[in-house]
């Protein structure tokens, strides 16, 4: 059975190419452009692994991160953003792996490749 993963950005163009990557990898992908679409999409769904953007409109990946854990602990998250530095901040700790953005979807790859390795 395909991995099921739901990318979260704001960047039309990222989830695009985010979601076509991850599929040529063999991966069932949904998007949403912000946090309230996540919370939609986890009102009616189940996630082997969800990629979140930190800087969003209106919520950030990173408070949304909190309400995902609050919801259910084990959800595997991935933190996919363009700010390094946040990778210190304490409040991203409870991701599973933390990926800086980049046009070369190797790295995010990568990390989704280990966190399903972790699950199973």
């Amino acid at each position: 059975m395909k991995a099921k993963l739901l990318v979260a950005d704001d960047e039309k163009n990222l989830r695009e190419l985010y979601k076509t990557e991850l599929e040529d990898e063999g991966y069932e992908v949904e998007t949403a452009a912000n946090a309230v679409e996540v919370l939609k999409l986890l009102e009616s769904g189940e996630y082997d692994v969800i990629i979140l953007d930190i800087k969003m409109p209106g919520m950030s990946g990173i408070d949304l991160l909190q309400k995902i854990m609050a919801r259910d602990k084990r959800q595997p998250v991935i933190l996919n953003t363009a700010y390094p530095s946040y990778r210190d901040n304490f409040m991203t700790w409870p991701a599973d792996a933390y990926v800086v953005k980049s046009a070369d979807t190797t790295e995010l790859k990568q990390a989704v490749k280990k966190v399903l390795a972790k699950r199973a």
